[in-house]
This record gives C-alpha cells, sequence and structure tokens, in this order.
C-alpha cells in the first residue's frame, strides 16, 4: 500500500541484549547469507591461560582460519595483565593482517601486519610465554613487503600455507 514501509530488520542480540550479528561467516570471516552453512565462530569470552590462546590461536591460524585466531588473541588482550595488553593486541592485530592479506585486501593487511608489528616489537627483549616476537616480526614485514610489491599486490594469499608460528617451541 501507498506510504507503508518495509518492517525494520531486527537485530540479532546476545542474551544480554547486546547486538550481536549471527549471520554465518566463511573461513575467512566474511559475512554469508543467512541460512548457509558456515564456520563455527569462536565463542567470545572464554577463559583460557596464555598457553591455551597460543595453542588455540595456532590451530586456527594452521587450519587457514586467522579471522577465529583474531578472536581467540582478542580475548587473551582482554583479559591480559596491563603489562600485556599490548603484547596480544599486536598478536590479534597481525592476524586480523593475514585475515585481510588472504581476503586480497593488500592495504587493510599491510596497514594491520604493520601495526600489529610495531606493538609485539616492545615486547623483543623479554618475549613471555615463549612467543618468537623476532619470527613474528620478520614474518609480517616479509608478508607486508610482498603485499606492497607490484606483482603480489592484489593477490590473495593462502592463508595456511602463510600462518606464522606464534611460539619458538611450537
Amino acid at each position: 500500500m501507498a506510504g507503508e514501509s518495509a518492517p525494520t530488520p531486527r537485530r540479532d542480540r546476545d542474551e544480554q541484549g547486546r547486538a550481536r550479528n549471527a549471520r554465518p561467516r566463511d573461513g575467512l570471516g566474511r559475512p554469508l547469507p543467512y541460512g548457509t552453512p558456515g564456520v563455527a565462530r569462536q565463542p567470545e569470552g572464554v577463559p583460557r591461560t596464555p598457553e591455551q590462546s597460543l595453542a588455540e590461536a595456532q590451530r586456527l591460524l594452521d587450519a587457514g582460519m586467522p579471522f577465529h585466531a583474531h578472536e581467540v588473541l582478542e580475548d587473551a588482550w582482554k583479559s591480559a595483565p596491563e603489562a600485556e595488553r599490548e603484547l596480544w593486541r599486536g598478536l590479534a592485530q597481525l592476524a586480523v593482517g593475514l585475515t585481510h592479506a588472504a581476503r586480497g585486501n593488500a592495504v587493510g593487511g599491510t596497514t594491520l601486519l604493520d601495526r600489529g608489528a610495531a606493538a609485539v616489537e616492545a615486547y623483543a627483549d623479554a618475549a613471555p610465554h615463549g612467543i618468537d616476537i623476532a619470527g613474528l616480526l620478520g614474518w609480517a614485514r616479509e608478508l607486508s613487503g610482498r603485499l606492497t610489491g607490484p606483482e603480489t599486490a592484489a593477490a590473495p594469499v593462502a592463508a595456511a600455507d602463510t600462518a606464522p608460528r606464534l611460539r619458538t617451541a611450537d
């Protein structure tokens, strides 16, 4: 009828009423249409030790799911002691940088890889939890350089094949 508008779609909400996008996502975290099978999302707010967070993030990186690894690392960042928050934030940014690179977004990938590398570099002298800061810095700089090169700037990278090692002991 004239003058009537379509109803406004309801926002997805969690049990506390916070807005949450319940759309399924693919392995790189891209939203899929409702009703499409997707990859299970990482639950938020899961309490993990740093070792558990690193192991789960590494498993997800190795499986080619850096977006999901970022969610695990973001939980660790939010629950970390103040002295380690920038480290965990930087690790989450490195995972998002790989996510962008795997999606073919060279600009976003480079930005997040550089930002993440700058955050973790501050921990190079005393890397906690066996985190391979030197290895991560080298990996981030190499991938960032590949993303800005003329031949590969628009080509997505294979996330699983490009994933870094988070710890020296892994």
